[in-house]
């Protein structure tokens, strides 16, 4: 069994910061736990605008707290998001999110990340990282 905290994981080398000053996302279970998904919790910044296009993985994201919206790029369409909206990327759907509070997302990856990705310049995850050690 593996057993950790939220407040453990953010003081480790599993808290990511974005590079645009967007969000971190804290990486509670990555690829070396053999679970088949990696699971996170992000925080997305208030009044950020964050352009995401997971290209190598498929995403579902729940929204604890907060406050914002996606727009899918390919045909405008937006959807609120609050406490309790769930959204399912299921065909790498280019994407803007943002933030109109702090949210707080739980996010579950597949295929799992394996540790210090950031966004790429074209707003995704490459499949090849370095791995994070506790």
């Amino acid at each position: 069994m593996i057993v950790r905290t939220l407040e453990e994981c953010e003081n480790s080398a599993r808290k990511i910061e974005s590079e645009t000053g967007t969000w971190n996302s804290v990486r509670m279970s990555l690829k070396d736990d053999n679970m088949g998904f990696s699971f996170h919790i992000t925080t997305i910044y208030a009044n950020t605008e964050t352009p995401i296009w997971y290209q190598n993985h498929l995403e579902a994201v729940y929204c604890i707290s907060g406050e914002g919206e996606i727009e899918t790029v390919d045909d405008g369409k937006v959807y609120p998001i609050k406490p309790g909206t769930l959204y399912l990327l299921d065909k790498h759907d280019q994407h803007l999110l943002r933030g109109f509070s702090e949210m707080k997302m739980a996010c579950v990856f597949n295929p799992p990340l394996i540790g210090n990705e950031v966004h790429n310049k074209d707003g995704a995850y490459e499949l090849s990282a370095e791995t994070v050690t506790d």
